[in-house]
């Protein structure tokens, strides 16, 4: 999607608040002994009680309103009668749709008490996260985001799953560009045009490099298994950089 009338920024703004409210309020909900159905049952009403949509359940009917996935699970995970423990990392993605507008956002949150390594993996993963966001705006490079982020994690020891990308986002939950990159590439010549919308989500890992699928269908792995944490926001390009639609109220 090109957003090209303020009205379609304050309706994307609309559905990214609504998202970012419901991961923040699961998160703060979010208490050791709780099932992740538990969990996802608290985002599923407060998206109806916005008048929103769950975006993978109306487009790919996800059995789950939100992904929760914890600790080995590094994304897409069903929500169903696992129990979140003390010192679990949780990461909870939520995307939705409301008047034919889409955001997606998420985020991996922490259950105390934590390993310190882990406390900061999961600092530094939003520090990746916000480096290739900077580097978001009109005409600059796409790849630009993943070379950007590469450099962060390679600096401090950290590896990128790379087979799960960014994407365009705004009238669907997926669309044009496809597989934006949170990695470093070479031969990606895409610029970034005013107006468009993507999502920015790197999967930051200490020796993960690759999604792996799991029996379910849905859930998946990090290969070779490590810890990994992955956050994302929504952002609109301008000439100006990035305006961050997903931010909570």
């Amino acid at each position: 999607m090109t957003v090209t009338r303020q009205e379609e920024l304050d309706a994307l703004k609309e559905i990214g608040r609504i998202v970012a409210d419901t991961m923040h309020a699961m998160a703060k909900a979010m208490q050791p002994g709780m099932t992740t159905r538990e969990l996802d049952a608290i985002g599923a009403a407060l998206l109806e009680r916005e008048g929103a949509v769950s975006a993978p359940q109306a487009s790919y009917d996800f059995p789950g309103a939100t992904c929760i996935s914890v600790n080995e699970e590094i994304a897409h995970g069903i929500p169903g009668d696992r129990v979140i423990a003390r010192g679990d990392l949780v990461n909870i993605d939520v995307s939705a749709s409301k008047n034919g507008f889409f955001a997606d956002t998420g985020a991996t949150f922490r259950v105390s008490p934590v390993h310190p390594a882990l406390d900061r993996l999961c600092r530094d993963g939003k520090r990746a996260m916000w480096t290739g966001i900077a580097q978001v705006g009109s005409e600059n490079p796409l790849a630009g985001i993943g070379n950007a982020i590469g450099r962060f994690a390679a600096n401090r020891g950290y590896t990128l799953i790379q087979n799960l990308a960014s994407h365009g986002v705004g009238r669907s939950l997926h669309e044009e560009p496809e597989q934006i990159a949170t990695w470093p590439t070479r031969n990606d010549k895409r610029r970034i045009t005013k107006g468009l919308v993507l999502t920015v989500e790197p999967f930051l890992s200490k020796g993960g490099q690759w999604a792996a699928d799991g029996e379910d269908g849905w859930t998946l792995y990090s290969e070779p298994r490590a810890p990994v944490v992955q956050y994302e926001h929504t952002v609109v390009a301008t000439d100006g950089g990035a305006i961050v639609v997903t931010l909570p109220s």
